[in-house]
């Protein structure tokens, strides 16, 4: 099974599953978030919004996956959005709905947090539904549920583009779960 068909799997299991945070939390987190890092929304049409955030919005296009996403920056960071096509719903969004978020992610200081984090999410039962590395960005991640099932990151060594726009090429993204696996088959540190 590849790293996101896993992910989806894990995302239906908790989600069939329920919340299984307690009422309180045992030991000290070790997450500190550096800052928003970025979030990954379902659109309806991934063409047309690219189209916006470059046009109208001045982001420039990392990446695009064979998902269908589109990976865009504002910064540095190889992303600060993601698109994700919606699948089997209706090409047309539904206006008394909010914003179809798959999810949002927080800049951590190195893979040691990632560690300390995952042994506190597992002490915690905090689900978690990926661990690892999974393509454009190449950041180290572990992606968790809050109490209401919202999906949330954490994430570390995201990949920086600079004032040439070279970006890593896909032969070198190294999808990698659980997050052993990502740490010891790091990426190249410069492409």
């Amino acid at each position: 099974m590849n790293i996101h068909a896993t992910t989806e799997a894990r995302r239906k299991e908790a989600h069939e599953v329920g919340s299984q945070h307690g009422s309180t939390y045992v030991g000290t987190s070790p997450i500190k978030c550096n800052k928003l890092g970025h979030f990954v929304y379902e659109v309806t049409d991934v063409e047309r919004t690219v189209k916006f955030w470059t046009e109208v919005m001045g982001f420039k296009e990392s990446d695009r996956n064979e998902h269908g996403m589109v990976f865009l920056r504002c910064a540095a960071d190889h992303h600060g959005i993601g698109l994700k096509p919606i699948k089997g719903k209706p090409g047309k969004r539904d206006m008394n709905g909010g914003l179809q978020m798959e999810h949002l992610a927080f800049e951590v200081d190195n893979i040691e947090i990632l560690k300390q984090a995952k042994a506190y999410f597992k002490q915690n039962n905090i689900p978690i539904v990926f661990e690892g590395r999974k393509g454009g960005g190449c950041n180290i991640s572990i992606n968790f549920l809050d109490p209401d099932g919202f999906e949330f990151e954490i994430y570390c060594e995201m990949d920086q583009i600079g004032p040439d726009d070279r970006v890593r090429p896909a032969t070198q993204f190294k999808r990698r779960n659980p997050l052993e696996d990502a740490i010891n088959d790091p990426v190249p540190k410069t492409w």
